[in-house]
């Protein structure tokens, strides 16, 4: 039997899953959620990178500093076309420049970059530091700040220096100036050895070593703030000197004939370049002359720092012949180029087959020298420099002085160029007068300015052989060598030149250090290319103006 529940319904429809929209909606759906997954994560970015755990530092324009820098160091080292091409006026700029720094006798500025800082209109502030130092009085220190701003046009994404007076200075403007005003002094004086006056208007580079030493009447000066229109002072920007003259007169184992030579010699140098010398007796270490040319300002000739090159040679020499490596006559050879880690040569290439030690030295042979390197300790030159010599000990000579440096050298390439006198050795005038005298008389005497000094120096005096050889090639350098410009003056005059790199875009500097009886000397010019070519006419001009007899 069969059961029926109810009427029997239609046959039932086959089932179908249910379908999404249609293909063109899904592909808006994915690309709407793309745009917000963009959005998201810039979000994200910007919390991170601005307010998040991990925010970074943001700054400046990088390019916007690095104008900055380049304005300044153009305005430092007098390049001012190029400092008024960095700014939005540049010819104005350019003859503000000039006329700031030429009327107010400043020699050559030091202006230091401090912190940059975006303002909210998209500009970039950079405040900086400016040191001035004015011709023979002093430094003027002031703060200021220059704006950049980002160029339009044909500029743009360049930075440029908004043009504005008070960049030079915040008081500088279009009603206002400054004048230099100097005070009518006799300037400093002193007494030389013999008690006869010795001023700086007689000798100008003694104005620095005067005015150190407490003679009185100090130059003095001033820069004020005046009207434009009519010259009325407004202010008082800065003072220089001593209120008043002390009146004081200090004594000095100067010369005044030796000091008057100098200034004469200095002065007759013929490119203008700069140049210092001292002159000071072998046999006790006083010092007869101090010149700088320019005279006013930085005292080059005890306190520079500069390679001595070839004049190192003599302690080089020293060491060499107290450890019995070399004898005059002992066969160096002097090959034109010589590699250690990187070329080294001789003057104009010049090169000497089969030479003797004593042509190596009379010739100034780098390359020879250099081959001997392996014959020394690393320390030998900075042990024998500061034992015999006494270069890097504290000299007490009256005055401020730079005392000279030999450090080891780090490296065979460093070693190599220590035998020449490069690398990283410092020495100026005062020094190497100082090692002429010690090589001639072969004991060290420490150099001094004024009577009876403190004198804490410790050293042992050279080998009598070694001193007796080192007078014997200084002799034949100026009868054969490189110092033959001496060799027409009387008397026996010894003597070795010096050519030092001092980078390879810029002129060596040259060097000579000589000795006549009792007087040795020093002489540097900076950019003189060669020591026999620059640093010996001088020389020769001084000796030919004090008789043998002067000493």
């Amino acid at each position: 039997m069969t059961t029926h529940h109810g009427t029997p319904g239609p046959p039932l429809a086959p089932w179908n899953p249910p379908q999404g929209p249609p293909r063109r909606s899904r592909t808006a759906l994915i690309a709407l959620l793309a745009v917000l997954l963009a959005l998201a994560l810039t979000a994200l970015g910007l919390y991170v990178t601005k307010t998040g755990p991990f925010a970074r530092a943001s700054g400046p324009d990088p390019a916007a500093r690095a104008q900055a820098r380049g304005f300044l160091a153009d305005w430092s080292h007098d390049r001012l076309d190029a400092a008024g091409a960095r700014t939005t006026h540049p010819a104005e700029a350019s003859r503000v420049l000039g006329s700031f720094t030429s009327g107010l006798e400043i020699t050559r500025p030091r202006l230091t970059a401090g912190t940059a800082r975006e303002e909210k209109d998209g500009a970039v502030e950079v405040p900086f530091t400016a040191r001035m130092p004015v011709k023979g009085l002093g430094t003027w220190t002031y703060t200021s700040r220059l704006t950049l701003r980002e160029a339009k046009g044909g500029d743009g994404g360049r930075w440029l220096v908004d043009w504005g007076l008070g960049l030079v200075h915040p008081r500088l403007s279009d009603t206002a100036k400054f004048r230099l005003d100097r005070e009518d002094t006799n300037g400093p004086k002193a007494k030389d050895r013999h008690g006869k006056t010795l001023t700086s208007a007689a000798a100008p580079s003694l104005a620095p070593v005067l005015a150190q030493l407490g003679g009185g009447g100090a130059p003095r000066g001033a820069i004020r703030l005046v009207d434009r229109t009519s010259g009325e002072v407004l202010r008082t920007e800065t003072k220089f000197g001593a209120k008043e003259a002390t009146g004081k007169v200090a004594t000095t184992t100067l010369d005044r004939t030796w000091q008057k030579a100098a200034e004469h010699a200095l002065a007759a140098e013929p490119e203008g370049r700069n140049a210092s010398l001292v002159a000071l007796r072998s046999d006790t270490g006083e010092i007869l002359a101090v010149a700088n040319s320019p005279a006013t300002g930085f005292n080059r000739a005890v306190s520079g720092t500069y390679a001595p090159g070839s004049t190192f040679k003599l302690v080089t020499s020293s060491a060499l012949l107290m450890k019995g490596v070399v004898r005059p006559d002992t066969v160096v050879d002097c090959p034109k180029r010589l590699v250690v880690g990187k070329e080294f040569h001789n003057v104009e290439t010049s090169f000497f087959p089969g030479a003797t030690f004593r042509k190596d030295f009379t010739e100034s042979c780098n390359t020879a020298f250099i081959s001997l390197r392996d014959k020394l300790a690393p320390t030998a030159l900075g042990d024998v420099a500061r034992e015999y010599y006494g270069i890097g000990q504290e000299w007490h000579i009256g005055v401020p002085s730079y005392d000279g440096s030999v450090p080891a050298p780090k490296d065979e390439t460093e070693k190599a160029a220590s035998m020449i006198g490069q690398a990283r050795l410092q020495a100026n005038p005062l020094i190497m007068a100082s090692v002429t005298a010690t090589a001639a008389t072969g004991r060290f005497r420490m150099p001094h300015l004024v009577p009876h000094p403190q004198d804490t120096t410790k050293t042992t005096p050279l080998p009598a052989g070694v001193t007796t050889d080192l007078r014997a090639l200084m002799r034949a350098t100026v009868t054969e060598g490189t110092a033959r410009v001496l060799s027409d003056l009387p008397g026996e005059i010894g003597g070795k030149t010096g050519t030092a790199e001092v980078s390879d875009d810029a002129p060596n500097n040259g060097w000579m250090v000589a000795h006549r009886g009792d007087v040795a000397l020093a002489c540097v010019v900076e950019g003189g290319v060669t020591g026999s070519g620059s640093a010996g006419p001088i020389l020769h001009d001084l000796l030919s103006r004090v008789p043998g007899d002067g000493e």
